[in-house]
């Protein structure tokens, strides 16, 4: 409960990377990213395609590795480079620990075709947590409520539409109770008229404080709904401003550039 928080830990980052480098073999595609993200902010990351952007938030939890920088979750080291250029994560079975503090939805749902939705909730309390059955199906029945697809519990994906798809993927990844949530461009691969029930559940989110780092091209959900909007471009994080004065004026021709492309 917030109450319980302690106010050294409220000032924690939740996230907190710095110099971030990766490459896939002599392609650099992130050059010195660092950016902190605070208990309840939301922060929209966004730039054109093959900037680094999901190439970044994969380096969050494990899902990608760097070549050097640091990375911490909630104060917890998941990477570190020591002086001589060494990157080395945490411990097996604590970097599974600090990478259950986040919980990711991607571009293209993830669902697992062969069970039902509510199947798709269960499952991972249950086999990674293990959440006793009746546990797991409260918690996942009252996140299908949530996210307004109660009725679709028994469904298979096959029978959703695009924008129920990634409702049922954002439920499972809330069924983990995670602190963090992260967002690869979820709308992307959407319909337009399906977009905004997926917004309108992110926006919920953020209103009940829920800690979320999106990267997304909706600009009209980063100027509204983000705290923070980082601007990446070819690597590097080059701008990161409140939003309403990144919208204003951004500080960077880049990003600048990029706006005017946008809006």
């Amino acid at each position: 409960m917030p109450n319980s928080i302690s106010d050294t830990t409220r000032d924690v980052p939740m996230i907190e990377a710095r110099g971030v480098h990766k490459a896939f073999g002599a392609n650099p595609v992130l050059r010195g990213v660092s950016l902190q993200v605070r208990r309840g902010e939301v922060v929209a990351v966004i730039g054109p395609s093959g900037s680094g952007k999901s190439t970044f938030l994969r380096c969050l939890n494990h899902l990608e590795t760097i070549d050097s920088g640091h990375i911490a979750i909630e104060g917890e080291t998941l990477a570190s480079t020591d002086a001589q250029g060494r990157c080395s994560y945490a411990p097996e079975a604590e970097l599974r620990r600090i990478c259950r503090k986040s919980g990711m939805v991607f571009q293209h749902f993830n669902l697992f075709p062969h069970l039902t939705v509510l199947e798709n909730l269960i499952e991972a309390p249950m086999v990674v947590q293990g959440v006793a059955r009746g546990a797991a199906v409260a918690r996942a029945e009252a996140l299908l409520a949530k996210v307004g697809l109660s009725a679709k519990r028994d469904n298979y994906p096959e029978r959703l539409s695009g924008g129920q798809k990634q409702r049922v993927a954002i439920a499972r990844a809330l069924c983990m109770e995670p602190d963090i949530m992260l967002f690869d461009e979820p709308t992307s691969a959407l319909d337009p008229e399906l977009t905004g029930e997926v917004l309108r559940t992110m926006r919920e989110l953020a209103e009940e404080r829920m800690t979320m780092l999106v990267v997304t091209h909706e600009m009209g959900f980063a100027r509204e709904v983000a705290h923070t909007v980082a601007f990446m471009d070819q690597g590097e994080l080059v701008a990161a401003r409140p939003a309403a004065e990144f919208f204003a004026d951004p500080g960077h021709e880049r990003a600048r550039a990029f706006l005017q492309h946008m809006l």
